[in-house]
């Protein structure tokens, strides 16, 4: 059994003194997992859930396009970051455990990273409640690898290691970094990989990107080094050509209208000295993600 302890509210993700939200209304749980094992370029991701927070404090709560304080509507519950294994495959057994207790309690599971290695142990449970999942993923990178530098968990395995799930359909958006050994599982999985290339990001249609998600309960994986570099510096393995904010959120508005959010990470925060806008709008988009699952 996995045991939680919870930050005190004023000192978890937006810093609230109260709940604002009435008993019985959804919760939000944010997990803090800072792991840091398999970067590959720059580091820093250990800091990277603890700067979010810290930065979701100065947050506004209303909403300028939802006109309301989106947090008058669900609950937010913030866990003290656990001791994180140092081998990858316990550190991921732990996080499935961790996503598997918020959703039994009836939680809405929403990590943040740490690495994109996070995200197979964090959508474990998901896989096994919804054998029609979804993957809305967010990245320059489509991390496809089989394993990268001798680890079979690597950050640039993340989707792959997904994918291993093999009901698993997955929309991913903003790439703009593909090896040529991901190309072989890319063409032969065409069927559930569907790739909006950040080249393309002007001729983006949002239906067309939404379609595979219709109807259908949906992760969402953010790497922030999907945002262009020029936005998102603080980050391990930044890339120029990227998303800018509003290339993101009509995107994720119309994924919540046609499917369902049950989970959702963000991830690849490598917090910088005076970069603080980074960690602020790491923080205001997972507001926004959980904004945009309750409203649509």
């Amino acid at each position: 059994m996995t045991t939680t302890q919870f930050m005190p509210l004023a000192d978890g993700f937006l810093g609230l003194e109260e709940q604002l939200a009435p008993n019985g209304a959804p919760t939000v749980r944010v997990i803090p997992f800072g792991l840091e094992a398999t970067v590959s370029y720059g580091g820093g991701t250990s800091e990277g859930p603890s700067a979010m927070i810290a930065a979701s404090h100065e947050v506004e709560l209303f909403d300028e396009e939802l006109w309301r304080q989106p947090v008058e509507a669900f609950r937010i519950e913030t866990l003290v970051e656990p001791q994180i294994p140092e081998k990858v495959e316990d550190a991921l057994d732990l996080l499935a455990s961790l996503t598997g207790a918020a959703l039994d309690e009836g939680a809405f599971p929403f990590v943040f990273g740490g690495e994109h290695s996070v995200t197979p142990g964090a959508i474990r449970p998901f896989l096994e409640r919804y054998p029609d999942l979804a993957l809305l993923h967010f990245d320059a990178h489509a991390d496809l690898r089989d394993g990268y530098e001798g680890e079979h968990y690597s950050h640039a395995s993340a989707i792959r290691r997904c994918l291993d799930a093999p009901d698993l359909a997955t929309v991913s958006i903003g790439i703009r970094n593909i090896s040529r050994e991901e190309i072989p599982f890319l063409e032969a999985n065409r069927h559930r990989i569907h790739i909006h290339w950040g080249k393309d990001k002007r001729r983006y249609d949002v239906e067309e990107i939404v379609a595979p998600l219709r109807g259908r309960p949906i992760y969402v994986t953010f790497d922030v080094d999907g945002l262009d570099a020029s936005l998102m510096p603080a980050t391990g393995t930044p890339e120029p050509g990227g998303l800018f904010w509003d290339d993101v959120m009509p995107i994720l508005k119309r994924a919540a209208e046609v499917g369902t959010f049950v989970g959702a990470d963000v991830n690849e925060l490598a917090p910088k000295p005076n970069l603080h806008g980074a960690d602020f709008i790491a923080a205001k988009l997972a507001y926004r993600i959980m904004s945009a699952r309750l409203y649509h």
